[in-house]
């Protein structure tokens, strides 16, 4: 078998539903296996599961054991020659897996290797390419410094070698994700994309931004930004000091301070929801059945120019790939205050993301 995808799900039943559609699609012609690990989902996942992807090779943890225990059950059952750890609220194009299984095979002492990740509102997501957050540099990321974090210095669609990948899409030999241990159960959630892409450095191994494939991710269902956020996040990032750097006291203090003033003075952000005036859909066959569902008219729309300011747009999978949504959802982010949701054809519900600090939206018929 050619690769397995390992999806871990928590409470995202509808965003899992949405991304199983995207992936389905993108292994269509790869010899491929799908694996979903529930972390003990209280929504209904495991049944949607079950009875729309059948073939979905489902296991169904009784507690949240965290991310890298889950993503380390879901490879120790994969049998793919590569796999891909892919977080439940993505979307991915068809082409995506073809593209990176084209230019892994074509590379020798390839590590890890993450693609070019955009939030639902189509703008880029930074932390798709990072430097190693040594103290210095994690140090000036906390006081809002963010030039030395992340990887500015590869353009976000250029294909080039960076250090630090994210875990929201991580594509690797599984001979590589075994010869790294996997993900470090230390961290039970976040740092544990940083260790890991940092361990294949430590072996030698080159790990590449892939900037010319997108795929969505809906950030705020995985990473919502509050001081529990913070509590925990900069929790990892001590572990990985300690792990990586054999610090010395003034290091643990300077961390230790770090973490404490991020957590006390981190705030919510507060993200004002955009007003639609008008709503366009483009799709070929469900235009009055959005009016009637949505109890709004909704206008059919064929080309791009169309689209005014202040608007809601929704793309049906039935009319358009996943790859021409992510390609129209780039084009229209440059106007101004457009909000973007999907119809999954034959399902009963639209979803999207207005940012990648807040929760998104599904409204179900």
């Amino acid at each position: 078998m050619k690769l397995s995808v390992v999806i871990l799900n928590y409470n995202v039943r509808y965003f899992l539903e949405l991304c199983l559609h995207s992936v389905k699609a993108a292994t269509t012609n790869i010899d491929s296996e799908i694996i979903v690990v529930d972390n003990n989902s209280h929504d209904g996942s495991c049944e949607m599961v079950k009875q729309l992807f059948s073939e979905v090779i489902l296991i169904e943890n009784k507690e949240n054991l965290g991310f890298s225990k889950g993503n380390n059950q879901g490879v120790a059952v994969a049998k793919g020659e590569y796999i891909c750890i892919l977080n439940p609220d993505t979307v991915v194009p068809e082409d995506v897996f073809s593209q990176l299984l084209k230019f892994s095979e074509a590379k020798e002492n390839l590590g890890i290797v993450g693609c070019k990740l955009i939030d639902g509102s189509g703008k880029f997501l930074p932390e798709s390419k990072r430097n190693i957050p040594v103290v210095k540099v994690a140090l000036q990321k906390i006081r809002g410094n963010s030039a030395n974090y992340y990887a500015n210095h590869v353009q976000e669609d250029e294909v080039a070698k960076v250090n630090i990948l994210v875990g929201a899409f991580m594509f690797m030999k599984r001979a590589v994700y075994n010869q790294l241990e996997g993900f470090d159960e230390d961290y039970f959630m976040y740092g544990e994309d940083i260790d890991l892409s940092y361990k294949a450095i430590k072996a030698g191994l080159d790990n590449y931004y892939f900037g010319t494939t997108m795929v969505i991710h809906y950030k705020g269902e995985s990473t919502l930004k509050d001081k529990s956020y913070a509590k925990r996040f900069y929790g990892a990032m001590q572990i990985f000091y300690k792990k990586h750097f054999k610090s010395n006291i003034v290091f643990d203090v300077f961390v230790w301070l770090g973490i404490k003033l991020a957590f006390l003075f981190r705030k919510a952000p507060k993200v004002a929801k955009k007003d639609s005036k008008n709503s366009y859909a483009f799709s070929s066959k469900n235009v009055e059945f959005l009016s009637k569902k949505l109890q709004k008219q909704i206008l059919l729309v064929n080309s791009k120019e169309e689209i005014k300011n202040a608007s809601t747009v929704i793309f049906d999978t039935s009319s358009m790939t996943y790859k021409e949504i992510i390609s129209n959802l780039i084009h229209l982010n440059r106007k101004s205050d457009i909000s973007f949701r999907i119809l999954v054809n034959n399902s009963n519900f639209i979803i999207g993301s207005d940012s990648s600090n807040s929760r998104g939206e599904v409204i179900t018929f």
